[in-house]
Parts: C-alpha cells; structure tokens; sequence
C-alpha cells in the first residue's frame, strides 16, 4: 500500500488569494501522514483534479484520500469536487479512492473565530457579532453557520452573535448592516466566515467602511485563514480521510457512493 493525499482547494482569480490557499496547504502537509501529497484546484487555478490526481498516480499511489480543503458543505463539496474524481478515479480502477468531508461545524473553528474577534484589541464583553457566511440555496450552510454562531455565543461574553449571509439565503449581511447604524455605544464586530482572501472579502471590506462612517463602534475582524485552529481542524478531516471511517465516501472505478467501511 501507498497511500497518498490529494488537497482540493477552490481555487480564485486573486493572486493573493491562490497564494494564501497553496500556502495554507503546504503548511499542512509536514504534519500529514502520507508519503505521497499534492495539491489541486476545483477551478480558476493550477494544477486541476486531473492533474493533480495523475501526479499522484505517477508516483505510485494505490490509495489516495481526497481532501476539499472548504468551510462547509454545499454544491462544490457535494457534487463539483466528487464529480471530478469520479472522472479521474474511473481511469484508475485498481487505485481505491475516498473522499474526506469539509472542515465543518468544529470547535477548533469556533475558537479561531473567537481568536479573530480578540484580535482586533477591542473590549468584547456585550459585544455584537455579526458572522457573515457566504451563503448557498443548501439549507444545511445556512444550519451549520447558525450552529457556529450559537457555540460562539456560549463560550464569549458577547451580547449577541447574528448570522448572516453574502448571497443565496437570508439574512442578507446588508440587511443586518442596516441594522447597525444607530450607534448604541457597544462594540460591533464584523467576522467574515471565510478562509481566506477574495473578492468577496473586498465587497465585505466596502462595505464595512461605509458602515464605520455612521457608527464608529464597528470593527472589521479578519477572516480566518492561516490560524492555528483551522489549520487543527482540516488535519482533522485529511486523518479521517486517509482512515476512511464510516460516512465517507467511497470511489471505486469511478463509482460514487455512501461508503460502507
């Protein structure tokens, strides 16, 4: 057996972006137990699935664990990603395959969101946080947020911790803004829930200075990127892959399936 571990990244047009993403990945694999790692892109950047599942192949990999290296689990996680696998995997039908799961709903995430918070210097004590997630028609995003919030809420001594969103579910994060503009004298701050960089961070970033010119408690948090915690988490979930517990999923021959292990 020669087990190798293929990160799957989304992927940006940003070059800061794809900067952080490789780097954030690169920085896990000395902490990852597997002889053979490569990283790959959904989309927008290089190497591709394919590519990246060759050049794991070329190396001699008989097991290879794929690991999406996203927040939550929406349409790329679900279909996108495992769509491309099964296309690479059914080239190689003697090479087993399993597919980790999304770094999800983990305490390790909730602290480096807390962190983040504590990182702006700023008094949190009856605070309001407003965690912005990006959104997506999946009712279980929308879920998982909420739970992240609720678990923030219980471990700070914050007020209230509002969910909200980009795009595709409610509330929408302008709509939450707009409810922030009376400057009550108690601290806001702005968490985006995502991993890194963006155009999406830019559009938060504009708007949140908008806000400040109205209420000046407002304090924009940074997004969660290289923090130790998430980094804990996503190793989390490559272990998990490369065990292969029940609840994976499973490819075999480019059959794509609720693993039975």
């Amino acid at each position: 057996m020669k087990q190798a571990i293929l990160y799957i990244g989304h992927g940006s047009r940003l070059k800061k972006a794809q900067t952080e993403s490789a780097a954030f990945l690169k920085g896990c694999m000395p902490h990852a137990d597997a002889p053979i790692q490569e990283i790959c892109f959904l989309e927008l950047q290089e190497p591709s699935i394919e590519a990246g599942f060759e050049a794991c192949v070329r190396q001699g990999a008989t097991h290879i664990a794929a690991v999406p290296l996203l927040l939550l689990t929406a349409a790329h996680a679900k279909h996108d990603i495992p769509a491309e696998i099964a296309r690479a995997a059914a080239l190689h039908p003697d090479i087993k395959v399993t597919y980790g799961v999304p770094i999800g709903v983990d305490d390790e995430v909730v602290k480096a969101v807390h962190q983040r918070i504590e990182d702006t210097g700023v008094p949190i004590e009856q605070a309001k946080v407003v965690l912005i997630g990006r959104g997506s028609t999946d009712p279980a995003v929308k879920n998982a947020v909420s739970k992240i919030a609720g678990k923030l809420e219980a471990i700070t001594p914050v007020k209230e911790v509002i969910p909200c969103f980009l795009t595709a579910c409610d509330p929408h994060y302008k709509e939450v803004f707009a409810g922030l503009e009376e400057d009550d004298g108690a601290p806001v701050f702005i968490v985006p829930y995502l991993l890194f960089t963006g155009l999406l961070m830019t559009e938060i970033e504009r708007e949140v200075q908008k806000l400040q010119t109205i209420n000046q408690n407002v304090h924009l948090a940074s997004y969660l990127g290289f923090h130790p915690h998430i980094k804990q988490a996503f190793l989390n979930r490559v272990s998990e892959a490369v065990r292969n517990p029940g609840g994976q999923f499973d490819f075999k021959g480019g059959q794509y399936a609720a693993s039975a292990h």
